[in-house]
C-alpha cells in the first residue's frame, strides 16, 4: 500500500506547499478510485450494499461533485462542468430524512460518463492548486481551505465507501492485490484487563490558528474534569465478543435499550455484520474475501452492539461497564503520550494504510499499556456530537456538522487501519448514527463515579438557527403578524388546485406546515440541513426547542410542540429535502405552487432559478417571491445581482423591473404587494425589514 501511503500537509510554510498539497490531492483522487477496482464489473455501481444507501455509482459521483459545488458556492469558479451531475450526485450520504433514495428519481448515468467527469474535476482542481492565490498560513476563509476541504472530504469516503464495499455479498467483489489483509490471524485471542488510568483536567478542542485543517465541529473549547477510571486493555476481540453471540445476546431483548431492541427487529441481527455464518461455524468477512475467524481481530460492531455487550458483562461481573466518554479516549491519548500530525508516529499503529488494508492482532500496538490507543478500528463512544463553545459552521459546509447535533449520532474515536488524513487528527471528531457500520469496534471502561443515562430535548445552540426559530415560532412583535403565515395564507389564495407545493428556502419548516392545512402534499426544500433538521425534528420528536438571547450571553429557552402548532393531523403532508435552488434535482416538479421566500438575493446565481423554476409548475401554476432585495456580494457575486445597480449608461436597475424581463415570457405579473417582518437579536434589538411580494402565474 506505500503507492496509497500519505501524510496531509501542515497550514504553514514548509517547503513548496503548492507541490505538497498537489500530490495530496492526487494521491486521495488515486485511492479512492482504486478502490473502486473491487467491484467485479461495473454491474455492481448499480446496486445497494445497504438499503439504507444509494447504490456505490452515487459515492463514485458524490466526491467529485462535491469539489465542484463548493468551489461555485465559495465563488471560486463561476461554471459548472456538469449540472446534472453536480445535482444528482450531491446529497445522501448519512440516511439523513432529507436524503432522497427513491431510486425512480434518478436516472445514474454510465460508469464512462462519470470517469470522465471525474477525470474532468481533477483537472480543473489541479490547475486550481497551481494558480490560485496562496497565503500562509492557510485559513479557513481562503480559497485553499475549499481546496483542503474537498481532499478531506474525499479521504473520509475512501473510508466509507470502503465499508459499503465489505458489506457487498462477496460474488460482487473481487481482490485487489495492493488490498493485502494482515497476516496474524489467530484461533485465539488474549485474554482482555481492566487497566486504571488517573483522572486529569481536559480542555477539548483547538485554536483557530491550528497548523492542521480541521472540520468546524473541532473547533472552540470544552474543559471538563476526567475522574479515575478503568479501562479494557485491549479492543474487544471477535474472540471476546463471540460469548455474547454464544450464549444469546441477540435474543436476549433485556440487554438492549428501546433504540436497539428496533434495530435488531428491523436488521434481523443475530451476530455481528461482517461474521459470516457456514455450515455452523462463523468465519470473516475483510475487505474483500470471507476467512477463518481471526479471533484476535478486533470485532466490527455498531454502538447499539457494543452497548448491549457492556450490559451483558455487567451483569455477568456484577460491575457497571460502557462505552467510554469522548473526554476518557482524550484522556488515553494523554495517557499514551501521543504527539499530533506532523509527529506522529502512524508506522506504531495500524493506521493510515501504512500496514495491512484489513484489522489484526488486538495486542499487537502499545501505547503505554493500552493497545490500539489510535488505529485497528475506531472506538465507539457513548457521547452524542455537539459543538464545543464557540462552535462556528463553516459558510461553504453549513450542514457537515450540525445535522448530527440531534441526540442520534456517536462520536467514534481513534481512526481505523484505512483512516487518513484529518481522521489521523488528534482533534478529529466524527460521528455515525448508532445503527450505522463502519470499520469500528469498542473498548469498555468502569468509571468511579457511575453515569446516569438521561433524555433531555435537544436545544438548537446554533445562534442564527435559534433565530430563525424564533422568527418563525416565536411571539410577534410590534403588531408585525408573522411572515411564514402571512406568506403562507397570501399564496394559497391564489391557487385554485392545491394538490402539491414547494416551499422553497423553507428555513425552519413555518410556511410548509402552514401551507400543508390547503395542498395535499408540501415540498420543503432548504440549502442548509441546519434549518431543514429543526423542520424535521417537530415532525418526528413533536417538538422544536431554542435558545433566544436576551442580552449578551443571557439566554431563554423556548419549546414549541406541534401539538400546539396544530400540525399533527397534517405533518404527514409535509416531506424535507436538503436542496440547491441554483440546481434542483430533476423529481422536484408537478407543482401547483412554489413559493421561494427571501431567497433570491442569497442565492449564488438567481437566474440560474429564475430561468427554470417554470418547468416545475403545472399548467397555471403559482410562482410567489418574496424578497428585501438586500443584494450583497458574500450571497452574490455583483455580476449576477437582479437589481441594487446602475448600468453603463448610470440608469438605476431595480430588481422588480428586472424580474418583470426575466419572467414576463413565461408568466403573468398578477400581485404585487411589500410584506413587513420583524425578527428579534434581543430583547431589545430588532430587525424591522419590508420584504416585497410578487406573485406570478404561469401562463
Amino acid at each position: 500500500m506505500n503507492k496509497y501511503y500519505s501524510y496531509p500537509p501542515t497550514l504553514t510554510d514548509n517547503g513548496n506547499k503548492r507541490e505538497e498539497i498537489r500530490r495530496y490531492f492526487h494521491n486521495s483522487y488515486d485511492t479512492f478510485e482504486k478502490l473502486f477496482e473491487l467491484l467485479k464489473d461495473e454491474s455492481v455501481f448499480y446496486r445497494q450494499s445497504e438499503p439504507s444507501r444509494h447504490p456505490m455509482i452515487f459515492y463514485f459521483g458524490h466526491t467529485a461533485t462535491f469539489f465542484i459545488n463548493k468551489l461555485i458556492l465559495s465563488g471560486i469558479i463561476k461554471e459548472r462542468i456538469n449540472p446534472e451531475f453536480e445535482s444528482i450526485f450531491a446529497i445522501g450520504v448519512d440516511e439523513m430524512v432529507w436524503d432522497d433514495l427513491d431510486e425512480s428519481h434518478y436516472r445514474w448515468p454510465k460508469v464512462s460518463e462519470v470517469r470522465e467527469y471525474r477525470d474532468k474535476v481533477r483537472e480543473l482542481v489541479d490547475h486550481l492548486i497551481g494558480t490560485l492565490p496562496l497565503t500562509l498560513p492557510i485559513k479557513w476563509d481562503d480559497p485553499f481551505w475549499i481546496i483542503l476541504m474537498g481532499i478531506e472530504h474525499e479521504r473520509i469516503h475512501i473510508e466509507t465507501s470502503s465499508v459499503l464495499h465489505r458489506q457487498m455479498p462477496i460474488e460482487f467483489i473481487k481482490d485487489v492485490s495492493e488490498f493485502d489483509i494482515s497476516d496474524d490471524a489467530k484461533p485465539s485471542f488474549p485474554e482482555n484487563m481492566m487497566v486504571d488510568i488517573a483522572g486529569n483536567t481536559l480542555t477539548l478542542g483547538k485554536e483557530t490558528d491550528h497548523h492542521l485543517y480541521g472540520w468546524d465541529n473541532e473547533y472552540g473549547t470544552l474543559t471538563c474534569r476526567v475522574d479515575d477510571f478503568k479501562v479494557s486493555k485491549f479492543l474487544v476481540s471477535n474472540g471476546e465478543f463471540m460469548e455474547f453471540v454464544e450464549n444469546g445476546g441477540y435474543k436476549d431483548r433485556s440487554l438492549w435499550d428501546e433504540e436497539g431492541v428496533k434495530f435488531l427487529e428491523i436488521s434481523g441481527a443475530a451476530h455481528p455484520t461482517f461474521w459470516v455464518l457456514e455450515k455452523g461455524e462463523y468465519r470473516y468477512r475483510s475487505l474483500s474475501r470471507i476467512i477463518d475467524m481471526p479471533m484476535n481481530w478486533p470485532v466490527d460492531v455498531n454502538a447499539l452492539e457494543a452497548q448491549a455487550y457492556c450490559r451483558y458483562i455487567s451483569r455477568r461481573d456484577g460491575v457497571i461497564y460502557s462505552l467510554p466518554s469522548e473526554a476518557q479516549w482524550y484522556r488515553l491519548y494523554e495517557h499514551a503520550g501521543l504527539k499530533d500530525v506532523p509527529e506522529f508516529d502512524d508506522k506504531a499503529a495500524n493506521i493510515n494504510l501504512s500496514h495491512a488494508v484489513s484489522a489484526c492482532s488486538v495486542d499487537r500496538f502499545e501505547f503505554n499499556g493500552i493497545y490500539d490507543v489510535v488505529g485497528n478500528v475506531w472506538q465507539w463512544s457513548d457521547t452524542p456530537i455537539d459543538g464545543f463553545e464557540g462552535f462556528k459552521v463553516h459558510y461553504a459546509y453549513d450542514d457537515f456538522s450540525t445535522p448530527t447535533f440531534d441526540g442520534k449520532h456517536n462520536l467514534i474515536k481513534g481512526g481505523s487501519f484505512i483512516s487518513t488524513g484529518n481522521e489521523i487528527m488528534k482533534h478529529s471528531r466524527y460521528a455515525f448514527r448508532r445503527h450505522f457500520y463502519q470499520h469500528a469496534g469498542f473498548r469498555y471502561v468502569i468509571n468511579s463515579i457511575p453515569t446516569d443515562e438521561k433524555t433531555v430535548d435537544i436545544y438548537e445552540s446554533d445562534e442564527l438557527v435559534s433565530q430563525y426559530c424564533e422568527f418563525q415560532y416565536g411571539n410577534e412583535h410590534f403588531g408585525v403578524k408573522n411572515f411564514a403565515l402571512t406568506c403562507a395564507r397570501i399564496a394559497s389564495s391564489f391557487v385554485p388546485n392545491k394538490t402539491k407545493a414547494l416551499d422553497l428556502g423553507c428555513a425552519t419548516g413555518r410556511a410548509s406546515y402552514e401551507l400543508a392545512k390547503e395542498f395535499d402534499e408540501v415540498e420543503g426544500v432548504d440549502f442548509s440541513a441546519r434549518f431543514i433538521s429543526v423542520a424535521v425534528r417537530l415532525k418526528d420528536e413533536g417538538y422544536i426547542a431554542y435558545h433566544s438571547v436576551e442580552e449578551g450571553d443571557i439566554t431563554s429557552t423556548k419549546k414549541v410542540t406541534i401539538k400546539e402548532l396544530g400540525y399533527e393531523k397534517i405533518k404527514e403532508k409535509v416531506t424535507f429535502w436538503q436542496g440547491d435552488a441554483c440546481n434542483l434535482k430533476p423529481n422536484l416538479n408537478g407543482y401547483d405552487l412554489v413559493m421561494a421566500t427571501n431567497l433570491i438575493d442569497r442565492l449564488y446565481n438567481p437566474r440560474l432559478f429564475l430561468d427554470t423554476i417554470e418547468t416545475r409548475l403545472n399548467k397555471d401554476g403559482i410562482l410567489v417571491l418574496t424578497s428585501p432585495y438586500t443584494w450583497q456580494e458574500s450571497s452574490t457575486a455583483k455580476e449576477f445581482w437582479l437589481g441594487g445597480y446602475k448600468d453603463e449608461s448610470g440608469n438605476e436597475i431595480r430588481t422588480i423591473e428586472k424580474l418583470k424581463k426575466i419572467l414576463g415570457e413565461k408568466f403573468e405579473l398578477i400581485y404585487l404587494e411589500d410584506i413587513p417582518f420583524v425578527i428579534k437579536e434581543t430583547a431589545r434589538k430588532y430587525q424591522h425589514t419590508i420584504s416585497q411580494m410578487s406573485i406570478w402565474k404561469k401562463r
